[in-house]
């Protein structure tokens, strides 16, 4: 990583500050006036453009009047902004209940994710989620509900109008459709239905495909941003999850290498057509 690192949690701290800004009711101008700052600075803040500190963190939200749990979580963002290389550790620096992943999914226009061994979770049905929150060790009931229910409401960005629903472009392997789960069948049907979804495309890496690849480290997604006139609003950012945490990639040089090994997988992977022909074979010949 650079000395500058990624920008992610600096990007994200600007969209909540100004969340919250905005849900106090308070104008930029008026806020900057408050706060005794310029007008550019606040919007150098807002856009990510800039560190900020945590005393004026704390301080813009005594302004907007934010909840302490929401506070926690943008003074803990200001202080990893200035981090060389970012890592997300779910219940360490920020608390489990917030996804900043989440967060980025919401704003991105084109989302395009490959994976190994799980079903990709805007294709997941819920006792397949479910079935996973399970798996993880010490995961109480409760929390699996609550892990579903977020799931759920992720998936909520494909069928939305406003701001436009994203693409989705997933490469799966074959591999994880033949696993003997109680939940793949009708996981199998989700995945073959969401092929009629105009901005879903799934293609299917087959098994003999499979060591064409095998340089590819592990499951990852490209997520692309909406324009703003003529450059995009944010940076592309790649986004890795591991069992301890989560990576958040965005300077070019980063970001061209996943895009060639998402070019890679490509050429290994049936064509959308191929691929629910292959989904329909699995669900009658596997699960009939």
């Amino acid at each position: 990583m650079s000395e500058a690192g990624s920008t992610v949690p600096r990007r994200e701290l600007g969209r909540l500050l100004r969340q919250a800004r905005e849900q106090a009711g308070i104008g930029l101008e008026a806020a900057a006036s408050d706060l005794e700052w310029s007008r550019a600075k606040m919007y150098r803040i807002e856009s990510g453009q800039t560190p900020v500190r945590a005393l004026d963190v704390e301080q813009m939200c005594r302004l907007y009047g934010a909840p302490p749990d929401m506070t926690e979580v943008l003074v803990s963002l200001a202080r990893e902004s200035k981090s060389k290389g970012w890592y997300h550790a779910y219940g360490e620096v920020i608390p489990r209940w917030f996804e900043l992943y989440v967060g980025l999914e919401a704003a991105a226009s084109r989302i395009r994710t490959y994976e190994h061994a799980l079903v990709p979770g805007l294709l997941q049905t819920p006792e397949y989620a479910a079935t996973l929150a399970r798996s993880r060790p010490g995961t109480a009931s409760a929390e699996i509900s609550k892990q579903v229910a977020l799931r759920m409401e992720r998936q909520r960005i494909l069928s939305r109008y406003l701001p436009a629903a994203p693409s989705l472009e997933a490469i799966i392997e074959e591999g994880l459709l033949h696993k003997r789960m109680p939940e793949m069948p009708g996981q199998v049907e989700r995945l073959i239905a969401a092929t009629q979804e105009p901005n879903v495309s799934i293609r299917v890496v087959p098994s003999s495909k499979t060591h064409a690849h095998f340089a590819v480290a592990g499951s990852f997604v490209i997520l692309e941003f909406p324009n703003k006139g003529a450059r995009s609003a944010e940076p592309t950012t790649v986004y890795k999850e591991g069992l301890t945490g989560a990576l958040y990639l965005d300077r070019t040089e980063e970001v061209r290498n996943y895009a060639e090994a998402w070019t890679a997988l490509a050429g290994n992977a049936l064509t959308e057509d191929e691929s629910r022909e292959l989904l329909m074979e699995i669900k009658e010949k596997t699960y009939a």
